[in-house]
């Protein structure tokens, strides 16, 4: 008998589960692992889908490490700690500053190479992001989708999404749990 496949939260990192470093109304990664503040939320939701037997997995683009403006190093420790700090089952980081690649949200390769690891049903998971390519790599994922309001002034906002929240605890609210 083939076990069932399971479902999945994907969140993205800089500005969901960690607070992004807003400059001239845009958001930014951390650069360095003292710049890093972690959601106050974060560890809670996470237990809280974990519990619910969903699996907990982090999608981010990190394309600082290709521009030379941040070590790949300290993105993985950046990384290492949130999920020491929120204990999500795993993290996939695409590095590439272009558009050309196929990790690179809003693509789905990140959420593809998941579902093969994990076996994941995706028509019963979801993405949370606080940016357009986050909600279009959801979309583009089949993925009900999750839109994290942000304040960013200078930010390209998603017009389709599902669910739009105002804090990480209110997607508790959005997820069926049958």
């Amino acid at each position: 008998m083939v076990a069932p496949l399971r479902r999945a939260i994907f969140f993205d990192r800089d500005g969901v589960l960690n607070k992004a470093i807003v400059k001239n109304g845009k958001p930014y990664p951390p650069l360095k692992i003292s710049e890093l503040v972690v959601n106050s939320e974060a560890a809670n939701v996470i237990k809280f889908f974990k519990n619910r037997n969903f699996l907990c997995i982090v999608i981010t683009n990190q394309p600082d490490v290709g521009r030379r403006k941040v070590k790949k190093k300290i993105v993985n420790q950046i990384n290492f700690i949130l999920k020491k700090k929120i204990k999500f089952d795993d993290i996939y980081t695409c590095f590439h500053r272009n558009n050309y690649s196929f990790d690179k949200k809003p693509m789905p390769g990140m959420i593809l190479k998941a579902k093969k690891k994990w076996k994941i049903n995706l028509s019963k998971s979801y993405m949370v992001g606080d940016r357009y390519k986050d909600i279009l790599a959801g979309l583009n994922s089949s993925l009900t989708t999750i839109y994290l309001k942000s304040d960013y002034k200078n930010d390209k906002k998603p017009k389709f999404y599902h669910y739009k929240v105002n804090s990480l605890k209110e997607v508790i609210g959005k997820v069926k749990y049958d």
